[in-house]
């Protein structure tokens, strides 16, 4: 792997480019790197600087061990749910809920790049890109120039990507998050609080969560759904009142803190735009009605690897399949209309289903019947209004 300048670049061909290279450019890097088929083809990645930083956190679930198993930081095989209303301690196997932190998936991808001189990594601040008939044409902040190549991927969003049509909603799912210390034991490193809604529902759907990595550490995080951000001031305040009133732990210190927004949204992420492939989160990779990725991403990089090595279409790669879009839509519609809390229909979803069966579904990896059950644990007037109203 080579850091390279811009002025090395202009005339510079290549077989792939990646427009940004944050999860899914790495994810689908790395698989074409380890598949072994792609030692011959030139391959760029494009980020605005280095990944130095611990920035994000990923969770997710899944039944045996993952693509990038040997830099997950901790995992879990019991979950609990909180609230007034149902609470339990669920044991997910033959899931395990696991947790990646950003500066190992950043210094794991990027030790294996480095191995590989077929692929360039350039630095520089993108601010619009184009591409047509073979030729990329980049504007950052000081200069404008072109790059050449058969097959661009994308995971940055640009102004004007993926407009909003009529009746569209957006979300936000905004959380902020502490991993703290505490002098004397006060976790069970065995069980992650998944959702707790022991916390006041005055802004919308909102929660906390807790994935303990000791009896002392853990990561604490303040959740809501709702369409406004709010102040650090209020992010610290209820980060706060959690520790203190819910879970009664008094004497604690900060170690690091984490912020972050997920769009949840009704509109549609077009995989292929302006000839370019649209990967990650550009590409709709983000569940709607959860703001989870990770596992998404990681399907679509495996699917795009296999349509890559067997010379197949890569319009095919992404799961055409229209009713997962449609539950995410019909539960936006029901929160963002105030139709049923959020609180209420998790509580009700891990109450009458096995949470098995819960995460299958969250996955978009359940059956049609099983959906069916699932869904007919739920308050019918408020989703069928939902529905109708989507439909």
């Amino acid at each position: 792997s080579l850091i390279i300048s811009l002025n090395l670049l202009l005339s510079s061909r290549y077989d792939f480019i990646f427009i940004g290279a944050g999860c899914a450019g790495l994810s689908l890097v790395m698989r074409m790197i380890r598949s072994g088929r792609f030692a011959d083809k030139k391959i760029l990645l494009i980020d605005k600087e280095p990944k130095t930083k611990n920035d994000r956190t990923w969770c997710f679930w899944e039944k045996q061990d993952g693509f990038f198993e040997n830099i997950v930081y901790k995992k879990w095989t019991k979950l609990s749910f909180l609230s007034d209303e149902f609470s339990d301690v669920m044991d997910i196997s033959p899931y395990q809920y696991k947790m990646i932190r950003g500066i190992d998936f950043y210094r794991y991808c990027f030790d294996e790049i480095s191995k590989h001189p077929n692929v360039d990594v350039l630095y520089a601040d993108i601010k619009s890109i184009s591409f047509e008939d073979k030729t990329l044409s980049l504007r950052s902040t000081d200069r404008s120039y072109d790059l050449y190549s058969d097959v661009v991927f994308n995971s940055l969003s640009f102004p004007g990507n993926n407009k909003p049509a009529a009746n569209i909603i957006d979300l936000l799912q905004h959380f902020k998050g502490w991993i703290i210390e505490t002098p004397t034991a006060v976790f069970d490193p065995a069980i992650a609080t998944f959702m707790d809604f022991r916390v006041p529902q005055s802004r919308g759907t909102t929660f906390a969560y807790v994935l303990p990595f000791s009896e002392t550490r853990a990561m604490v995080e303040f959740t809501l759904f709702t369409k406004q951000v709010l102040t650090d001031e209020e992010y610290n305040k209820a980060l706060g009142s959690y520790l203190d009133e819910v879970l009664k732990v008094k004497e604690y210190k900060v170690m690091e803190e984490e912020f972050g927004v997920i769009l949840m949204t009704t509109r549609k992420f077009d995989f292929w735009s302006g000839n370019a492939f649209n990967i990650g989160v550009a590409g709709g990779q983000t569940k709607a009605s959860s703001g989870y990725t990770f596992q998404f991403i990681q399907k679509q990089s495996e699917a795009i690897t296999k349509c890559l090595i067997d010379n197949k279409d890569l319009h095919g790669a992404v799961d055409s399949s229209s009713r997962f879009r449609f539950y995410d839509r019909v539960l936006l519609d029901v929160l963002d209309k105030n139709r049923l809390s959020g609180k209420k229909v998790f509580s009700t979803l891990f109450k009458e289903n096995k949470a098995q069966q819960v995460l299958k579904f969250l996955d978009n990896e359940s059956t049609f019947a099983e959906e069916l059950k699932i869904i007919s644990t739920l308050p019918a007037i408020p989703f069928l209004k939902a529905a109708f109203n989507q439909f």
